[in-house]
């Protein structure tokens, strides 16, 4: 579902609405960082993870907040280095992170109420388990390379450390020594 639908306590305001996208530019990063994820197909498996973990969805409290919305900001979280309080505050007023979160248009309301409680980004983060961790990063790394953002081929990584002027053996320096050998 939308999630207007979820945030319709927070958008029925009585101001005009805004078009969320008409204020956040293209090269906007956050804007361009969103735009490189998945959504539907990310959504999608967390939703059916946590149907499988979580069968019985309580009816009680006010209206959840979107799957999008919680995955966005937990990305978003580490995106930004910040706490969730730091996070949540932004949802209220940085169109960028409204953007990423999957809100399209907003009630020009100086009222507004905070969209998702810290307490909740806490509880969502709980139920994100290793299993679908994998998951959405297989989902994001094939859309990725789908893309061409990324490479398939596989990254070397050099596991000796060598501090600036030390004296590493490597093949550069055991050919050369090989032909100065030779030479000789």
């Amino acid at each position: 579902m939308p999630l207007l639908r979820y945030l319709q306590h927070w958008l029925s305001g009585h101001g005009p609405c805004v078009q969320v996208a008409d204020f956040v530019p293209e090269t906007h990063p956050i804007r361009q960082w969103a735009e490189t994820f998945p959504w539907a197909a990310l959504v999608a498996a967390v939703d059916r993870r946590f149907a499988q973990r979580f069968p019985n969805p309580t009816r009680r409290g006010r209206p959840p907040v979107s799957t999008r919305g919680l995955l966005a900001l937990e990305l978003l979280k580490h995106e930004l280095s910040g706490s969730d309080a730091q996070l949540c505050s932004r949802l209220r007023t940085d169109l960028a992170v409204m953007s990423a979160c999957g809100i399209r248009e907003v009630q020009v309301d100086g009222s507004q109420e905070h969209v998702v409680l810290p307490e909740v980004l806490a509880q969502f983060r709980r139920r994100l388990d290793e299993p679908l961790m994998e998951e959405l990063l297989a989902i994001q790394a094939a859309t990725a390379m789908e893309a061409g953002l990324v490479s398939p081929a596989h990254v070397v990584v050099d596991t000796f450390p060598s501090e600036q002027g030390s004296q590493r053996v490597n093949d550069a320096a055991t050919l050369y020594k090989a032909k100065k050998n030779s030479s000789s």
